[in-house]
């Protein structure tokens, strides 16, 4: 996959809200665990042979350790089941070293923080960061309710728990979070980050757009997709050799290549990550990911080819 790997102990198992677990993971000698910055995510392989990623919740600094929170989804395939049900403490873990496809923008005067549900997860460990660099940021949390929202009570005695807003959808209707009047009266220089069930992420992200937020001052990271992967019948030609390999209607593009012989990287097969990203030099993609932007897709000069498919019969791939 790219990055190394690390054996880790689950040194603790809380729960954090209702079907939320959080997990903190020490590596197996004591000694500091790789760097990484707010945004990032790691991929843990669960028993039961699933991949899945995660986001680092505590502060970067604090490198003896890292904390993941899982939600228990009723739709899983079976990856978050097994992270409540299986991995206890003292449970041992195989993960990736840090990635970060969520990065705070390093020049924003202004940080606008926006989570649904479990999407606090990289909120949090940017609010943390954030505090502590002596940056200007808001936050905002939605969730269904106070006993379904994880880490709410860490908020509130954070040093920074003035600028957190909680918003509850059982609640008085005053609280709930405008999001056209929050967008509406941000700063010109704010930087906006959201993440959460899709259906909160489009509503911020349409929202925005339509009140003139310009594309590099968005930031969003999607989890938990189901992202339908077939299509036509296509074929890929590779710019190196000029081989060309069949990909049938029932295949993804990552799987007809791997047949092949060619190995590309797939981390969360769902469009999700942006690991398995690659150059398209000809043809037209049929984007099905999350993770490019609307800008980025209509270029059509890159796609995933873990979960996109090709509107036209082929595509010439920078392989």
């Amino acid at each position: 996959m790219g990055e190394s790997q690390l054996t880790v102990r689950v040194v603790r198992k809380q729960v954090e809200a209702d079907g939320i677990c959080s997990f903190e993971l020490a590596d197996l000698g004591g000694a500091p665990l790789p760097p990484f910055s707010a945004g990032s995510h790691i991929d843990v392989h669960i028993p039961g042979g699933f991949t899945r990623q995660y986001s680092l919740c505590n502060h970067p600094d604090a490198r003896h350790r890292y904390v993941i929170a899982v939600l228990h989804d009723a739709q899983s395939r079976g990856g978050s089941r097994a992270m409540h049900e299986v991995v206890q403490e003292g449970s041992t873990l195989e993960i990736s070293t840090p990635r970060n496809h969520f990065p705070l923008e390093p020049g924003a005067p202004r940080h606008l923080l926006l989570a649904g549900g479990i999407g606090v997860t990289p909120m949090l460990c940017m609010a943390e960061s954030l505090a502590s660099d002596g940056h200007a940021f808001a936050m905002h949390y939605c969730a269904r309710s106070r006993g379904r929202a994880a880490f709410i009570d860490h908020l509130g005695r954070a040093p920074y728990a003035d600028r957190v807003q909680c918003h509850f959808d059982d609640e008085d209707p005053a609280q709930k979070l405008d999001i056209p009047a929050l967008l509406g009266a941000a700063s010109a220089d704010a930087h906006l980050y959201v993440c959460g069930p899709k259906g909160f992420m489009d509503a911020v992200l349409e929202t925005a757009r339509r009140l003139g937020w310009a594309e590099d001052r968005l930031h969003y990271e999607f989890f938990a997709a189901s992202v339908d992967t077939t299509g036509g019948a296509f074929e890929v030609k590779l710019a190196s050799s000029g081989k060309t390999i069949a990909v049938p209607a029932e295949q993804t593009v990552a799987q007809a290549l791997a047949n092949a012989g060619v190995e590309v990287p797939v981390s969360c097969g769902q469009g999700i990550c942006g690991t398995c990203l690659v150059r398209v030099l000809e043809g037209e993609p049929d984007h099905r990911d999350l993770y490019l932007s609307p800008e980025e897709q209509a270029r059509n000069d890159q796609f995933t080819p873990c979960c996109s498919r090709a509107r036209s019969r082929t595509l010439v791939l920078d392989l």
